[in-house]
Order: structure tokens, then sequence, then C-alpha cells
């Protein structure tokens, strides 16, 4: 098939649109593939779509080579069913909601997962029309508070996602290893590299979760890895718990009093100062930072907490959020503190903390803070700290709560060596969900006693217009675009340059061949456009090969590039379709 470029919707941009803030967004919205609508939301343009579209293609493919079944589903949802499963609240401000002219309340699914449940209770009701496996590849809508890095992060975006019903645990684990293996084959077709990690459910709930991640330096995720073969987002890393210590013999707590050590680098000086100890200097690790959250519940109350960690350590946010799910997580303002006399800022200490105490204030520490550890931290009193506070002697903690940074060098919890960090790019994420949802929806089936059995689900979501965001991410140069051949919009770009006739009749019999030869091809025809225009928009564009009759075309050479290497050579037109069959 043959495109005119000069019948083309295509308009390319000299200059960066000034919101960008990736490669991908840069050259996408230059290159005339997508155009920003208002924040986080785009228009696809016939570039833009022609590359979805190829990629959509292997997805599918490999989707119902693995036994899925295609639907689709509207992406405007009554409230009622996500009502049922708690999403409705759990889903915050993420969630776009409205209303119809009568009052009823909507949403624009952010996923699907009820909504699947619902279309099989419907119409399937015995086990003999288990197991089934059913996708849709649909746009997806969530209220990002900032929505940043072009299609990477944005309001309105395409996903892939499918959704396994089982009667039985061991059907969800075979359905949910025939989907894995699914994703590995389709990111190996799209030339992705990836670390499958495990992962967070998050507000999807389930039992186990993995994500695929491609690693680059633009990717909103951390994750670990060792060299051992462990791998997990930072959210889902577990800390090793020490062996406790044991706390008979262990002296008593010493006072220290200092006019001014609010921070910890303060306090190590001054403890090493005024308390110094055998053997080796206090260090930030021997120092227990009490770090105060504020929680805001589902219903909308806030609590203050305190968690206990090592003072060379962090909070880390996102694994906050995690551990105290689904309560939003922030550092605790001034008003919090007002509203707490009992905590004395930057000398807070465990010894007043705690559900029955008299502050009543949840306590909560690191699984470093194991009985018997002894700690300098915070006696409650301005310009006092103490020291040689024993955990499970002198302090109680209400629970243990993953709030830490993880840092490489961590050691794995399976013991298969330290950890190394790196950013990461979801590009894909499946659940294990269980029978959360078919339960909340009432999705049984009659079992082989003719009893009735709920359900068991799997949930994989794969990131459409995502993926082809990184792939531009991934493969370009300082001029443009260079499309992968699996996903370029076009297979050969043909350009015809001068005011020489020859070049034209040239490019014309070269894009006739080639069309003979079931390529696709996209030929720059355009009569008025100078030839300087014509090749920085081939080198924008990005195709995987341009073919450039000009100046040679009287002695029948053109110019040929190989975007991927960026190699050019001119080649007789005799053996261009070699040349081309080549690269």
């Amino acid at each position: 098939m043959v495109t005119r470029l000069s019948h083309l919707f295509l308009r390319t941009l000299r200059d960066d649109p000034s919101d960008a803030e990736v490669t991908s967004h840069r050259l996408l919205v230059r290159a005339g593939y997508v155009r920003r609508q208002s924040p986080g939301i785009f228009a696809w343009l016939p570039l833009g779509l022609r590359v979805r579209a190829k990629i959509e293609a292997i997805i599918r493919d490999e989707m119902v080579a693995a036994g899925a079944q295609e639907v689709l589903l509207p992406a405007l949802l009554p409230r009622e069913p996500y009502e049922a499963t708690n999403r409705w609240t759990e889903y915050g401000d993420g969630m776009f909601r409205l209303q119809d002219r009568k009052g009823s309340d909507y949403l624009l699914a952010p996923t699907h997962e009820e909504m699947f449940a619902l279309l099989v209770k419907d119409l399937y009701s015995s086990y003999k029309d288990l197991p089934v496996t059913l996708f849709q590849i649909q746009d997806k809508y969530r209220d990002e508070a900032r929505p940043r890095a072009g299609l990477l992060r944005g309001r309105e975006f395409t996903m892939k996602d499918a959704y396994s019903f089982d009667l039985t645990d061991e059907g969800l684990e075979r359905s949910y290893q025939v989907m894995r293996d699914a994703y590995e084959k389709i990111f190996a077709r799209l030339g992705l590299d990836y670390v499958i990690v495990k992962a967070d459910a998050g507000a999807m709930g389930g039992s186990k979760s993995e994500e695929f991640l491609h690693p680059i330096g633009v990717g909103e995720d951390t994750f670990v890895r060792s060299a051992g073969g462990y791998a997990a987002n930072v959210e889902a890393y577990v800390t090793p718990v020490p062996e406790s210590l044991p706390i008979d013999g262990q002296p008593e707590p010493v006072l220290l009093p200092a006019a001014d050590t609010p921070t910890i680098d303060t306090l190590v000086t001054h403890a090493n100062e005024v308390a110094p100890r055998d053997g080796a200097p206090w260090t930030a690790a021997d120092t227990l930072k009490n770090v105060v959250l504020a929680l805001t519940h589902l219903d909308g109350t806030r609590e203050v907490v305190v968690v206990g960690l090592p003072g060379d350590r962090d909070v880390d946010l996102k694994r906050a959020e995690v551990a105290f799910a689904p309560a939003e997580v922030e550092a605790a303002g001034d008003d919090d503190f007002k509203k707490h006399k009992g905590l004395v800022k930057g000398y807070i200490g465990p010894q007043v903390l705690g559900a029955e105490s008299a502050t009543g204030i949840r306590y909560f520490v690191d699984p470093r803070v194991v009985d018997g550890t002894s700690w300098i931290t915070g006696a409650n009193e301005r310009g006092v700290h103490v020291s040689g506070l024993v955990a499970g002697r002198d302090f109680v903690a209400d629970g243990v709560a993953e709030v830490s940074d993880v840092r490489a060098g961590d050691p794995s919890p399976d013991g298969s060596g330290p950890l190394e960090t790196a950013r990461g790019m979801e590009i894909g994420h499946v659940f294990q969900l269980g029978r959360k949802y078919a339960e909340a929806l009432g999705l049984k089936v009659q079992d082989e006693n003719g009893k009735l059995a709920t359900v068991t689900m799997g949930s994989y979501g794969i990131g459409v217009t995502r993926i082809l965001a990184i792939l531009a991410e991934s493969h370009n140069d300082e001029k443009g675009l260079a499309w992968p051949k699996n996903v370029a919009p076009f297979d050969v770009h043909i350009v015809a340059t001068g005011r020489d006739q020859v070049a034209y009749e040239l490019a014309a019999s070269i894009v006739a061949e080639l069309e003979g030869e079931r390529f696709d091809v996209l030929y720059d025809d355009r009569p008025k456009v100078s030839p300087g225009v014509k090749l920085r928009d081939a080198e924008l564009l990005g195709m995987p090969i341009v073919v450039v009759a000009g100046r040679g075309a009287a002695d029948g050479v053109v110019e040929l590039w190989d975007r991927a290497t960026g190699d050019r050579s001119d080649v007789p037109v005799a053996d261009l379709l070699d040349a081309v069959r080549a690269i």
C-alpha cells in the first residue's frame, strides 16, 4: 500500500512543545503522531494510529494464541458495581465521576474487573463453562493530579486488560501462568527488555501480583534486584527481619541533655561527645528516628501515627501508602502537631506512644527494630534525648510498618545476595485476584456436586499507549524517531527531491516496485517543498528505511538510509530491492 505525503493529514513542527518533559513526548508531537488536547489528553493522528494498531495486533495475536477471547465493554459505567466492591471510594480522587441528567452516578472506567465479573455472571452458571479468559483493548481514564511525560502518564490511555475465570485455585494458577507466558512473548515481539518483579496489588487486591518493568531512565518506578534472581518493586520489598536480642542484663536508659540536637546528625555528634562508646563511634543507624505521618481514611477522618525507624533511613511515602492502604499518607504538618501536644517535635520518643498510651497515638516500628535492640532516641522533652532505650523492655509497638527506603546493598529477602536499584516503567501487570470481586458481586457457578461455588479470577493488563511512548523513547537519535520495523507506520519512506522530473519518475517507479512486493510505502511526492525540509521530515518521522531519489537519479542511483543504524549508502536502482530486503 502507498500513502502519498502530499495527501497525508500531517504537519511536522520545528520546535519542541513547551510542555514536553521527555524525548518521546517531544518527538511524537513534533513528528505529527499525536496532538495535545488538554493536560494528559491527546488526539491520535494517522501516523500515530498506524503505530498503535501494529502494537495492538501483536498483543491480540498472542492473546488469541493463549486461548483468550476478545470482547469490548463500555467505558462509561454505572456506580453500583464499584460500590459493591468498595472501589467507588477506594479509588479516591483518581476516578472520574459524573452524573446523568437524572442524577444517577457514573464513572469513566479506570479498570474493568467488576464489569467483566458481571458479564460472566450474566451468561455462565456451570463449572462446565469454565475456565474462560476474556480480553479487550480499550481506553481507560484516571484523574492524574499532574499528568506528565506525554503518553507515559496521561488521563486517557489505551490498555489491553484480560480476566480469567476458574473454579479452583489450581485453575487460577494455570490461567495466570498462561497469561504470564503470553506477556513474555508479546514483549519479546515488541523488542522490549523487561524485568518481572514482585509488586503490591494496591486497590486491585488479590493474593499475587507481578509487574513487567522496562528498565529506562525516565521510569517512574524504582525496583530492586539481586544477582541471584530476586526482583521486586520497592513497594513490595519485604525487609529481612533480624533475630531478637536478649534483654536481660542490658543497662538502663541514660538521659542525654543537649541544648540543640533536633536532627539525627546533631544528635550523633552530641552522643559521641558526651557518651562515647567503646569499639566504634555512634552512627545514625544507632538512633531511632520517630517520624510523624498523617493518614486520611476513606471516611475522611485524619489520624496521626508515628513510625520508628533507624536514623540512617528515610520514609518512602510510596511504601507508606502500601503499608497503610487504603488510607492516603502524607507527612504530618504544623496543625497536626498543634492538635497533639504530647509530641515534642525533634525529640519524639516511643515512651509516650501507643494506642493504649495517654496520647492514644498508634506507634509502629521498622522491621529492624526487634526486641532487645538498643537505641538513642527522643525523651519527649525539648533538648533531651535518651540512650539505651531497649525495644521490648522500655517500649512496645502497636505493629510493624514497611515504610523505610530501600537501598542498593540491602539484603534480598530470599538470601540471593545484595540488591541493586534501577529505574523502570511498568508495561504490564498480572494479578491473581482470587474471589474478592466474585464474592462482592455474587459470581457463582454450580460445581460438580450441584452446589454453588464462588469463581476465582485473574486480571492481566498491558499499557498499549505507554508501550508506544516507550518505543519512541528508546528508538530515536538527535534527528528524530527511528521506529522498530514491526511497529513502524510504514516499511519504507521514499523521498523525491529537486526540480528534475527524472527524480520524481524514478521515485514513482520505485514506489510501484515496492508496492508490488507488498511493502507499505510512504511517498514524499510534495512538488513545492524544498529538499532540506523533505529530508528533515524523513529523519523526524522515523521509518526504518528511507530511499532518496535526488541528484543521482539521472544515473539510476539512490541514497539508502537505515534509520536503526544510521548508515547511509548510494545504491543502484537495480540492486535496491535486495538492499531493502536485507535491511
